[in-house]
């Protein structure tokens, strides 16, 4: 069984610094070139150059992705929603399925979601064929969503007495990728907080994990739980689960704690850990009560830049032909 221990962090308070004077321009105005936020501008528009010329892969099979993690608030929804804006941006043909009964992902998309509107509960209970509740987005032509409505909350329950209950999604799901007019290159799946019937569906139905961890401690404590619960997915339902990705989020790097935790998780998963990492940014927390995923919303943000460049990576990392496949094989689906 594989344990995560959450170490606890010892934060040491950072010394007063003395920053020298700013320089004056012609006109007698305060400016100093070398100042924290004027590097992090620089920085921010160099990012942003890099990615108006980057190209994506698309990969050869579609690939499916699970973004799980029990413990609510760590960014589950905003990942799923702004990774699948940032794909379809690039060109590729993206479905997210929203699994979670709050139906956040299919509001933040602009897709259609009450109660009268066909959905992933009428695929699960009802066996409709996923094409019937799909809907385009109207962020990018190649958007698309399987919404959640509030039926979907009792579906828990009425899953239980159901048929091949754990499988039933991705039974609809491979028929509609096998009957798709145009191949999709990715599917999200947007999970609930917790590790009941929806997610396990989701396990089943998904080939990699996208695991997204706020930087702070109380985040790492549930996670041994979580890679236990994907270990006996592995194990009994779905062998070829693998964690393939893991995504830092919330991350502020005038912390300490934020950099320790960063690090402590980067050292137990050297493989699966992106480089990108999502900070805390205001655009990000706006864009859903417009509607949209902070792709769309701000494309030039910092928040908008970082879940790009995140998307490019996991584009790039296990592309079709890669070296960098994840390792189905391995029996935990993790770096130890």
């Amino acid at each position: 069984m594989y344990t995560f221990r959450a170490r606890r962090f010892h934060v040491k308070q950072p010394e007063p610094t003395h920053s020298a004077a700013p320089e004056r321009d012609s006109v007698g105005s305060a400016f100093d070139a070398s100042t924290p936020l004027a590097r992090e501008l620089h920085h921010l528009t160099e990012r942003r150059k890099a990615l108006a010329h980057a190209t994506l892969p698309t990969p050869d099979h579609t690939r499916v992705f699970t973004v799980s993690n029990q413990k609510g608030g760590v960014g589950k929804t905003t990942t799923t929603v702004n990774i699948g804006a940032a794909l379809a941006r690039s060109g590729a043909r993206v479905l997210v399925i929203d699994l979670d009964p709050q139906g956040n992902a299919s509001t933040a998309l602009g897709v259609e979601h009450h109660s009268d509107v066909p959905s992933v509960y009428d695929v699960l209970i009802d066996d409709f064929p996923l094409a019937d509740v799909v809907q385009q987005s109207p962020e990018f032509p190649t958007l698309f969503c399987a919404p959640s409505t509030i039926h979907l909350a009792g579906a828990e329950i009425e899953l239980v007495s159901q048929v091949a209950r754990e499988h039933r999604l991705r039974t609809a799901l491979e028929q509609f990728i096998q009957d798709a007019e145009e191949p999709f290159h990715y599917v999200l799946i947007d999970c609930p907080p917790s590790l009941g019937l929806l997610t396990i569906n989701a396990f089943v139905a998904a080939k990699e994990v996208l695991i997204p961890i706020q930087c702070e401690y109380y985040a790492l404590e549930g996670l041994s739980q979580l890679l236990s619960s994907i270990q006996l997915i592995q194990r009994h339902l779905n062998p070829g689960l693998a964690v393939s990705t893991i995504l830092l989020t919330m991350y502020d790097g005038r912390t300490n704690l934020a950099q320790q935790v960063a690090q402590d998780v980067r050292d137990h998963f050297t493989g699966q850990v992106l480089e990108s990492v999502i900070p805390r940014a205001v655009r990000i927390s706006e864009a859903p009560s417009f509607g949209q995923s902070v792709i769309s919303y701000d494309p030039t943000s910092l928040g908008a830049v970082s879940y790009l460049e995140a998307a490019a990576e996991i584009a790039n990392r296990w592309a079709a032909g890669s070296s960098d496949t994840p390792d189905t094989n391995h029996p935990e689906g993790v770096s130890h």
